[in-house]
């Protein structure tokens, strides 16, 4: 290799590390920034949720005011228990499960003697048939009718039965799909009980 040609050569090759150098300082600012990005939305979405509202685990549940089975010049809302953590059930007289899960929630809250408060919702059914319904399965806690859905609709249920436990602020706390159990009837109380108020 001629003296000439290493010259050209290495000029090149000082312009291609000058070229990768500044490269390399654009990769940094620039992962720089993108890094401080980060942390700022991480860091404006924990101030978000420690605004003293309830975290998005346990939002708020949604105001209903029914007509109480039975009882058409009454009502239940959800108002007439604030203060107080409340376990809302929905069903209906037609629904399978809540054959087996309305027995075992009437006698659950007849041995709580008014320690724990169950709100029934009757969802999309005959009035007839859920007062006959309920009567048979010796349901004594209150039940509000919900024939348009609209409690249903706001709480997301698209199924029955559903069960709600919601704390004294009335955040829900859990969330059973489907029939409970004595299991899941202690835990939610359990978690409901722990948010305090």
């Amino acid at each position: 290799m001629s003296v000439d040609s290493a010259a050209p050569r290495e000029a090149v090759l000082r312009r291609a590390g000058r070229r990768a150098g500044r490269l390399a300082g654009r990769h940094k600012v620039i992962t720089a920034v993108i890094a401080v990005f980060v942390a700022a939305v991480i860091a404006v979405s924990l101030i978000g949720t420690s605004s003293g509202g309830a975290p998005a685990s346990h939002p708020a549940a949604p105001g209903f005011t029914l007509t109480a089975l039975g009882a058409p010049g009454q009502h239940i809302s959800l108002s007439q228990y604030q203060g107080k953590p409340l376990i809302v059930n929905f069903w209906a007289s037609w629904c399978d499960p809540c054959q087996r899960e309305t027995p075992l929630l009437a006698s659950w809250y007849r041995q709580q003697h008014g320690h724990v408060v169950i709100v029934g919702l009757d969802e999309n059914d005959n009035t007839v048939n859920a007062l006959k319904f309920a009567r048979a399965k010796g349901v004594s806690y209150p039940v509000g009718v919900d024939p348009a859905l609209a409690a249903a609709n706001a709480y997301g249920v698209v199924a029955l039965p559903q069960t709600f436990f919601l704390d004294a602020r009335h955040r829900i706390d859990d969330r059973v799909y489907g029939a409970v159990t004595q299991a899941d009837l202690a835990k939610g109380v359990r978690l409901m009980n722990a948010s305090g108020s």
